[in-house]
């Protein structure tokens, strides 16, 4: 069932949901939670399929908030809300709201999303692209309990990661984090299987891949290791190697499906690690909506280790400075070497 809804409130919008549920004959509110999404009208079609197909395990009431910019001022000064209310088989098990707000209402959409949300319910939001750079701050973002970024879908997702390293607030989460959790489990599971102490590794994935990067915090914050992170084609991280005491342990997956897990003294065994779409991304972070002290732990120490290497390469650009102007002040002296390099014949004949 489809409703929609033009020039519209928040008020008529949970009537239209109310009349919804009475006319699929489900009166009762099911929901576990409200997810609300922050998106464009370009990406929100593929963020809506994920959020449907993650609400088969968890039940929600997913709220897509659409900030539309209108190119003609004046349609720019109009204030308005479009609503499109969807229900029974058009929202898989939950309920769907799909909010577009145009003029200065998409600046307050706190105050439409605020009275949309299920009462006694966690609330989690979810931004697929242009993620705020503090997600707490943010006036959505203020109203959840979880908060879900996806540095992946930035320009420069290691800046970004830097970004939220630094803003980081409990609750936060993101799907770059999300990508690795297989990886993870297999790695623990393998260091489970014999008695060694790790002394190195080397994390490879594809280049400016955030869940290379988080990966490598994780190993050297829970070894205390350096790790060594080199680029390759993809797709993905493609493959970890431990050095141990008792050899080498690689995990590698070439082809993003089928991984080959290798441990010294054991057959290499095939390991199943495909690559997972959004659905399975977002369906893991509804699992818990407590903070994630794991991914809070290796993002503070990636920060320092960050802020150490800058303070370790400092004074190299200060010497290199220095070098360039000690050769640039020495510049216009060299023509008067050649007068004595003139004299050198002479010396040369007197010998004779």
């Amino acid at each position: 069932m489809k409703t929609d809804l033009t020039d519209t409130t928040s008020s008529k919008i949970n009537k239209a949901l109310v009349l919804g549920r009475r006319a699929i004959g489900t009166p009762a509110v099911g929901m576990v939670l409200t997810l609300v999404i922050v998106t464009d009208e370009e990406n929100a079609y593929d963020a809506l399929k994920a959020a449907n197909e993650a609400s088969r395990e968890h039940p929600s009431r997913t709220l897509v908030v659409i900030k539309r910019v209108s190119r003609s001022p004046r349609d720019r000064s109009k204030a308005r809300l479009d609503a499109e209310v969807r229900l029974g088989a058009d929202a898989s098990t939950g309920e769907t709201v799909v909010l577009r707000l145009y003029g200065e209402v998409g600046d307050h959409a706190q105050s439409v999303v605020l009275p949309l949300l299920l009462p006694d319910a966690p609330v989690v939001v979810w931004w697929p692209v242009n993620s705020p750079t503090d997600p707490a701050k943010d006036p959505l973002g203020a109203l959840a309990q979880r908060r879900v970024t996806d540095t992946y879908a930035a320009e420069q997702p290691i800046h970004e990661l830097t970004a939220r390293a630094d803003a980081y607030t409990p609750g936060d989460t993101d799907l770059a984090w999300t990508r690795i959790t297989p990886w993870r489990s297999m790695l623990a599971a393998a260091l489970d299987q014999v008695v060694c102490e790790v002394t190195s590794a080397e994390v490879e994935g594809e280049e400016f891949n955030p869940s290379v990067e988080l990966l490598a915090m994780w190993l050297a914050e829970r070894l205390n290791i350096p790790v060594r992170r080199s680029a390759s084609t993809g797709p993905g991280l493609t493959s970890v190697r431990m050095e141990t005491s008792s050899g080498p342990i690689v995990l590698d997956r070439p082809d993003g499906s089928l991984a080959t897990l290798s441990i010294q003294g054991q057959p290499d065994r095939a390991v199943a690690l495909k690559r997972r779409d959004t659905a399975e991304l977002i369906a893991e972070e509804l699992r818990r909506l407590d903070p994630d002290d794991t991914y809070a732990t290796a993002l503070k120490f990636g920060l320092e280790r960050l802020d150490e290497e800058a303070a370790v390469t400092a004074p190299e650009v200060v010497v290199e400075t220095v070098a360039e102007t000690v050769v640039e002040s020495a510049a216009p002296a060299a023509p008067a070497a050649k007068p004595a390099a003139k004299k050198a014949p002479a010396k040369k004949a007197a010998a004779k």
